[in-house]
């Protein structure tokens, strides 16, 4: 095992982790079992933020995953914060990061359904350290889909902010908006929807749409829309650090499809300094990956979000 391993220049693992979770005890017993392997875990604040319920078919569930939380250890410490109602998701994710950051300056954020590589969190300390000043750095990725990254070696820099586990600073954080409408204003005004959209290859801001609509109730499309205001990129490792278990069709906003599985890493991914640009390279791999995506994938997860959002 390699969970509190550290090397000399590794000294700085101290930045907390979120965890978000809600009724999948079996996925967030997945989750902690791959975080604890982390190189640094012994030496983690771990901050866990439980969602109540929103049916009563749900309680029995989001109390075995409270249950198990309590009991959990191999970290610097562990923190349970137990929502008394149900937040949501959204609410849930961009109000603990906002408490949770406005304290630690920086954090890393995970959800229930993620397995994280033991060098993770290694990576992750290591970037929001090493680009802490470059504020067009926005956000840290720990997971990258599977696209050819040709020339780039251990890390590169792309518009798109994953949310499948991923660190971000305060200062980036208060840029994130929460006003749909007023994203895709500025955003239209600016000329960037189809920069955000991948030079119209994923259409993002269908989704950014359907939250001013009050269609659905997301999160993570504002942060990203928010980092495109403000001319941000996202740092990627060339290799994922991060496999997402939860599109089993038993996640909140995930139907079942294998389309984002990836190989994820059994090495440490260096971060070295590097220009802050997208280079053509990746620009056309994540063209042609966003491309490869079935069609229709997009107009399902934006229906079954539809759905959830007005079962609340």
């Amino acid at each position: 095992m390699v969970a509190g391993a550290l090397s000399s220049q590794n000294n700085m693992l101290k930045i907390p982790v979120i965890l978000f979770v809600y009724n999948r005890p079996v996925h967030t017993k997945k989750t902690i079992t791959a975080l604890r392997k982390n190189i640094g875990a012994s030496e983690t604040p771990l901050i866990i933020y439980s969602d109540a319920a929103k049916t009563q078919k749900d309680t029995p569930n989001v109390n075995l995953v409270r249950k198990y939380c309590k009991e959990i250890n191999g970290f610097e410490n562990v923190t349970l914060i137990e929502r008394p109602y149900n937040f949501g998701l959204a609410k849930s994710i961009s109000e603990g990061v906002t408490e949770t950051i406005a304290k630690f300056g920086k954090v890393i954020v995970l959800e229930d359904d993620l397995e994280t590589s033991p060098y993770f969190l290694l990576y992750m300390n290591t970037a929001l350290e090493k680009y802490s000043e470059d504020k067009r750095v926005m956000h840290v990725n720990g997971y990258c889909p599977p696209i050819e990254t040709g020339s780039e070696k251990d890390t590169f820099f792309y518009r798109v902010t994953q949310s499948w586990g991923w660190g971000t600073w305060s200062d980036r954080w208060k840029k994130y908006n929460n006003n749909s409408a007023e994203l895709l204003d500025t955003l239209h005004k600016k000329k960037l929807l189809s920069h955000m959209d991948i030079d119209d290859t994923f259409h993002y801001s269908s989704t950014l749409k359907a939250n001013a609509r009050n269609d659905i109730s997301t999160w993570a499309v504002k942060w990203y829309a928010s980092c495109i205001r403000n001319e941000g990129l996202s740092l990627y490792p060339t290799q994922s650090l991060v496999q997402n278990i939860g599109n089993d069709n038993t996640g909140t906003n995930a139907k079942k499809t294998s389309q984002f599985q990836v190989q994820v890493s059994t090495q440490e991914i260096p971060v070295m300094k590097k220009d802050i640009l997208e280079t053509d390279e990746i620009k056309m791999s994540m063209v042609k990956y966003y491309k490869s995506l079935k069609p229709n994938l997009f107009e399902k997860v934006l229906l079954r979000l539809k759905f959830w959002y007005k079962k609340i």
